[in-house]
């Protein structure tokens, strides 16, 4: 592996890179700020996510990659620019890239992404499936024919998918996944406490509260906001019955994503993964009581991976020592090479 060779998990909350035998390189939000006077990028990643909710009306914020895919092709191709850059150190090379992309990305949005990579400057790109990213950065060995499962609940999607042989067998992928789950909090707490709170407030409610397991009315979290009958700031506590209540549909949208692939595996692949588990990666994998939850309702004992949040981009850099072996024989199915 060449030491400029470049791994991107391009997720919809956070970009993740790898650069050669660096490991993870970079982990900061998909956010871009720009000036709509002069359209000149001012910031991206952690600085521009500061600046969300707090931009004056001339200064846009973005998020150009929405539920997987890219809504705005020049605001990518400027991020994914930005960030190159900075892990080069301004060096002007032409890196050969993989980017981990969901598993039901259509060809046209496929192209989207490469013609973002190649916009900065990349000699080589390869696409790889998130879910074959995720397996290898967890450190699970897919040659052989047995099945393993993994839920990959980023920020704009959930991927499920049963792998087998270094091929995705199965898979289905939904919409429903960290930045919905926010959403739902944000109009639970205004249609039932009339408080309007922000994304990032929204976020770290999750982050701290959420017990999807045995949620009790004991424990609380105070939030912030502002009153939308009086205008003013406000707090409130939330417990978590409360939370399991806002975002309890999402939550068994995902348990239905799961049961869905299932339901479509080979019952030979779904005895080995009764036998081991599945595996959780990815943000939403930390939710509190998650694995619990998927015990109790389906009866499989489920593992979050280590360092669940970075399984993807760790699995996208190592991929470039299994270029040949995923090549042969699943170009179709998880790799493919744009010339």
């Amino acid at each position: 592996m060449a030491n400029t060779d470049i791994g991107i998990d391009l997720g919809t909350s956070n970009i993740v890179m790898t650069m050669g035998n660096k490991g993870v390189v970079l982990s900061e939000p998909s956010v871009i700020a720009y000036n709509t006077r002069t359209e000149r990028v001012l910031a991206v990643g952690k600085e521009a996510y500061e600046m969300i909710g707090r931009n004056p009306e001339y200064i846009a914020v973005k998020r150009p990659i929405s539920e997987g895919v890219i809504s705005d092709d020049d605001l990518t191709h400027s991020m994914i620019r930005e960030f190159i850059l900075k892990v080069t150190g301004r060096q002007l090379i032409k890196p050969k890239i993989i980017i981990c992309i969901p598993s039901s990305i259509t060809d046209i949005e496929s192209r989207a992404v490469v013609e973002a990579a190649r916009s900065a400057g990349s000699r080589q790109i390869y696409l790889i499936q998130e879910p074959i990213a995720a397996m290898i950065g967890a450190g699970i060995n897919i040659n052989k024919a047995k099945g393993h499962m993994i839920v990959d609940i980023g920020g704009g999607t959930t991927d499920v998918a049963i792998v087998s042989m270094n091929g995705v067998v199965t898979s289905h992928t939904i919409k429903t996944a960290g930045n919905s789950i926010d959403r739902s909090i944000i109009k639970y707490m205004q249609n039932k406490y009339k408080l309007l709170v922000g994304e990032r407030t929204a976020e770290k409610v999750k982050m701290e509260l959420c017990n999807l397991y045995d949620p009790t009315d004991e424990i609380t979290y105070t939030v912030k906001g502002r009153s939308l009958i009086k205008g003013l700031p406000a707090q409130l506590n939330l417990s978590e019955i409360e939370l399991f209540q806002a975002i309890e549909d999402d939550t068994f949208a995902i348990m239905e994503a799961v049961r869905k692939v299932l339901e479509d595996a080979p019952p030979e692949l779904v005895g080995d993964i009764y036998d081991k588990g599945l595996l959780l990666t990815g943000g939403g994998a930390l939710l509190g009581g998650l694995p619990q939850l998927i015990k109790r309702t389906l009866g499989i004992n489920c593992h979050i991976a280590k360092d669940a949040i970075n399984c993807a981009a760790k699995g996208t850099g190592m991929a470039f020592g299994k270029l040949t072996a995923l090549l042969d024989g699943f170009e179709s199915a998880t790799v493919y090479k744009y010339r």
